[in-house]
């Protein structure tokens, strides 16, 4: 069969369960909605069913979704968009659909004619359509008027109303790359918000890093929400080119933007419906009544820094990864780096090229990736130049990685890094050699997985292992610390290691910490621990959730939201937090199915 054939047949395949699946859910007809799905099944749904974020796995889970959504959903026009494709043994398509109240994109792919995985997700809300394409605002104001109010007066007018005079509606706590592109989805969606940020300058959380810093992820993978980067910018975006870029698109966007305030601590006022939130603005104390909060203190929370007998004795200097200023100091100190991640690579790296004599603790096995080997073998195929040239637009790429359950994503993430295994074996036996403990994650399923379970255990390499497998960035693997003497660390084997600086790359809490410092411990563990989906492999205990907890979706505290993540899925999932808060504003039933147990309190 020519390609041309391939593609009508997939279409015509498409169209006639697509007719099905939309007569059947019109005429509330569940038991033929199941018959069309095959025995594994997945259905991911973003709001337009359930007003969550939720995976159903299973005809089971389907059936008890649609039996408490359907009635209240009233979906209809289910169309394709395009045409389908068959890829192996399985037929994929776009489409189209419509609810009650909003306007919704789906992905769907068949085996044997049968449902395998549906993501279904909402776009917009019928009746508030995002002010821009057709419902831009004119920006002019034609004709006469002598009480004429230029943009600029109107934009000042609100910056000195908001907070002030006029209460917002939601308040974000935290400015870096999550607030600031939630705070952009909101704005265009007419909630008013103001963003708390404690930082002097919008970027400060990236200026402020070590300045090495560099994104290890692609441009096409990092596009904020409505402006993309431009066509000349970097692969690799350096932190100080981000921040800058971050502080533009703050302004331009004209977000309601606090810095130099810090969140002094919330509480919500039952009676009221509402959060109380004290704030100190450039040393002014201000209440804030919002109705709705989001934590957007990015996807970790505090820095882990580990505890050692004997470190108050130490009279070189000790910093967390997220407080270290860079190489420059170090030239001719001994410098021990804990831990063997992105920044601990990173740090040690930078260190090395200023001349410090670098020893690099490995406590425990990590998941190193060459970066051109995951842009090519991994990225490439969603976000690069060419998945750009071949009409994968960002948010076509998003959608399809979306489409993709939690479940089944190791399985399709699994060949992509067995053939990095293979591409790269003489590299990862240079660092077997060395001595480095190396995993692929609990499964073999790679960094992605290890990043959705437990935000941590990889290095994307972009140089730094070189120095590892060649001994200039020393290693000690297998051991721990015993004892910080004031100019030495004993390890647990015995020996001693000379130091002037102790770095600990030992990442970040769960971001419930933040929650359970500005509000309570009581809320934070009613919230209960944020990100991980259960899979009971390493960091990420069961039972199997699905989806990540907490994030971007109605937690067990009402109108307490998170929201976090790299800066693709702070594009992404910032569509559906920001409909939700839009639809809770505007009084539109949004009945949650599936709301998340909590299972883990931190």
């Amino acid at each position: 069969m020519s390609q041309t054939q391939t593609a009508k047949s997939a279409t015509a395949t498409v169209q006639t369960w697509l007719h099905d699946f939309g007569t059947a859910l019109q005429t509330h007809n569940i038991e033929r909605v199941l018959a069309l799905f095959g025995d594994e099944c997945y259905w991911r749904d973003f709001l337009t069913f359930t007003w969550n974020l939720k995976t159903c796995e299973g005809k089971d889970e389907i059936q008890a979704m649609l039996n408490a959504t359907l009635n209240h959903t009233l979906p209809s026009d289910w169309q394709l968009e395009g045409d389908a494709a068959q890829n192996g043994d399985t037929c994929e398509a776009w489409l189209t659909f419509q609810t009650a109240v909003a306007s919704g994109k789906g992905y769907l792919r068949l085996k044997e004619g049968k449902c395998w995985t549906l993501l279904t997700t909402m776009q917009e809300l019928n009746d508030y359509p995002e002010q821009c394409n057709h419902h831009r605002p004119k920006g002019a104001e034609h004709g006469a008027n002598k009480q004429r109010e230029t943009w600029s007066e109107s934009r000042e007018r609100e910056e000195a109303e908001l907070g002030y005079t006029r209460q917002p509606y939601c308040v974000v706590i935290g400015g870096g790359q999550g607030g600031i592109g939630l705070g952009a989805r909101l704005k265009q969606m007419g909630v008013p918000t103001i963003i708390i940020e404690r930082n002097e300058r919008a970027g400060d959380s990236w200026r402020k890093r070590y300045k090495s810093l560099c994104l290890h992820d692609p441009v096409w993978y990092d596009h904020l929400p409505y402006i993309p980067f431009p066509e000349n910018w970097p692969v690799f975006t350096p932190k100080d080119k981000l921040g800058d870029w971050l502080e533009m698109y703050t302004k331009v966007m004209e977000l309601n933007y606090w810095s130099s305030t810090e969140c002094q601590n919330a509480s919500y006022d039952k009676a009221a419906d509402e959060w109380v939130v004290n704030v100190k603005r450039n040393g002014e104390e201000i209440t804030l009544r919002p109705k709705q909060l989001v934590m957007a203190t990015g996807m970790s929370g505090m820095p882990n820094i580990p505890s050692f007998a004997g470190a108050d004795s130490f009279e070189g200097e000790q910093q967390h990864s997220s407080q270290h200023p860079g190489p420059d100091a170090y030239q001719g100190k001994k410098c021990v780096i804990v831990g063997s991640n992105n920044s601990a690579h990173d740090i040690a790296a930078a260190l090395w090229e200023h001349d410090a004599d670098v020893t690099m603790l490995q406590r425990s096995s990590t998941h190193i990736v060459k970066s051109d080997s995951l842009m090519e073998e991994v990225l490439g195929p969603l976000y690069s130049e060419e998945a750009v040239a071949g009409g994968v637009t960002t948010e076509k790429a998003d959608l399809i990685f979306a489409s993709i359950p939690y479940k089944v994503l190791p399985d399709f993430q699994r060949p992509a890094f067995e053939a990095i295994k293979k591409r790269d074996a003489e590299f990862y036996q240079r660092l077997e050699n060395a001595g480095f403990m190396l995993d692929f994650g609990d499964d073999d399923s790679g960094l992605f997985l290890k990043y959705l379970r437990r935000g941590s255990g990889y290095y994307i390499d972009v140089g730094a292992c070189d120095l590892v497998a060649n001994g200039d960035i020393r290693l000690r693997s297998s051991v721990g610390i015993e004892h910080i003497n004031p100019h030495s660390i004993t390890l647990t084997d015995g020996s001693e290691l000379p130091a002037d600086l102790i770095v600990y790359a030992t990442g970040y809490g769960s971001m419930n910490n933040w929650a359970a410092q500005l509000i309570s411990q009581e809320v934070a563990d009613k919230v209960g621990k944020c990100w991980g989906m259960g899979s009971d492999t390493t960091k990420d205990p069961g039972p199997w959730e699905g989806e990540l907890r907490n994030m971007w979706k109605p937690t067990q505290q009402e109108a307490l939201w998170f929201h976090g993540g790299n800066l693709h899925q702070s594009r992404h999932y910032s569509r559906y937090l920001a409909l939700q808060l839009k639809a809770r504003m505007e009084g539109i039933d949004t009945p949650v199915y599936g709301l998340q147990p909590v299972h883990h309190t931190s």
